[in-house]
């Protein structure tokens, strides 16, 4: 691992801004090869956007928790963690902004992401609950972190039965948007698309390890709070490619991957509590977790429902041309970060 301690402040910070802005420039190529892969697969876009590009966009950030919990720093292992999900989620609003015919959760009407809405709450939930529990392990590994992979996976199950034999279908208005389709592919074509795809989530992986290595000496030579930096600072930046897959699939008309993109990735998000107890040899993750982190916790879930309610109500016009919901999104979000700054 690089050993960035002897270097200069500035130059700590400049390899942050960079592996930064691999994530982003990463995060726009990766965005239209995993669009055209959705269409050449036949998976569709809002499953698409959950599972695969959910979970490679999200690539830096869990190495970030991994990699931090491995170094001894749960603090900034959690907060990076849950951050990445409450960032994301206000990215959504972001993206309801850009898209400006009417509110995107009336047109990106999907009950695949009503479902990971849930899922998501769902999962949140959990860690709540395992840091209260007698803090025991298996292997080496909390047995809350094998619930919370399992209900994932379960969570996802759910999410695949409900896309082939929907009970619900969201009614379709003439603002609604159906994500564009695209035409059959060669075995060569597919082949090339899977391998640009690789190598995007390799350079995303690499990056998560430098942002984690850099935020530990920003944290440590500034004096903030592990948890405001985790929150904040690497959860913004392992973020970027949720902000520009949605906002460039909300440009190409993709609305239905833009919405998926990040409520999927949310979901797959909480994967990253259970990998960053896995490499916490002092002891279960969740005993490390403080009021700070239970805070970050409630605000996302609180984020999320919201949300939700704004995919049922399916409002078409707000405030500044956004629905109610990205609205209360922005707003609790900010505060959020306020109460995390000055607590």
């Amino acid at each position: 691992m690089l050993n960035v301690a002897q270097w200069p402040m500035e130059a700590i910070v400049l390899l942050f801004a960079g592996a930064g802005a691999a994530i982003a420039v990463t995060g726009t190529r990766i965005s239209g090869t995993a669009d055209r892969l959705a269409d050449v697969t036949g998976w569709g876009e809002a499953i698409f956007g959950a599972v695969l590009l959910g979970g490679s966009t999200s690539l830096s950030g869990l190495v970030t928790s991994v990699a931090a919990a491995a170094g001894g720093h749960p603090d900034l292992a959690i907060s990076n963690a849950i951050g990445g999900i409450a960032v994301q989620t206000f990215f959504l609003a972001v993206a309801d902004a850009v898209y400006r015919g009417v509110n995107l959760e009336h047109a990106a009407a999907s009950l695949e992401n009503l479902l990971q809405g849930a899922l998501l709450i769902v999962l949140l939930a959990l860690p709540l609950v395992f840091r209260s529990a007698p803090q025991s392990s298996i292997a080496g590994v909390h047995p809350g972190s094998i619930i919370l992979a399992a209900a994932y996976l379960f969570g996802m199950r759910v999410v695949m039965r409900g896309r082939r034999q929907p009970m619900w279908r969201a009614r379709r208005t003439e603002e609604t948007r159906e994500d564009p389709g695209g035409a059959g592919a060669t075995s060569r074509t597919k082949r090339r698309l899977w391998i640009e795809f690789s190598v995007c989530a390799a350079v995303l992986l690499l990056a998560g390890m430098l942002i984690m290595r850099t935020g530990v000496e920003i944290s440590e030579r500034t004096g903030l709070s592990e948890t405001f930096v985790g929150a904040l600072l690497t959860a913004v930046v392992t973020s970027l490619p949720e902000l520009i897959t949605s906002v460039a699939a909300v440009r190409r008309g993709a609305l239905t991957l833009a919405v998926g993109n990040i409520i999927g990735g949310n979901s797959f998000d909480m994967l990253f509590l259970a990998g960053a107890d896995m490499a916490f040899r002092p002891g279960a993750i969740y005993a490390a977790m403080t009021s700070r982190h239970a805070l970050l916790i409630s605000v996302t879930i609180l984020m999320t429902g919201v949300l939700l309610l704004g995919l049922l109500r399916r409002e078409k016009r707000g405030i500044g041309n956004i629905g109610f919901e990205s609205v209360l999104v922005l707003v609790i979000y900010v505060a959020a970060m306020i109460m995390l700054a000055t607590g």
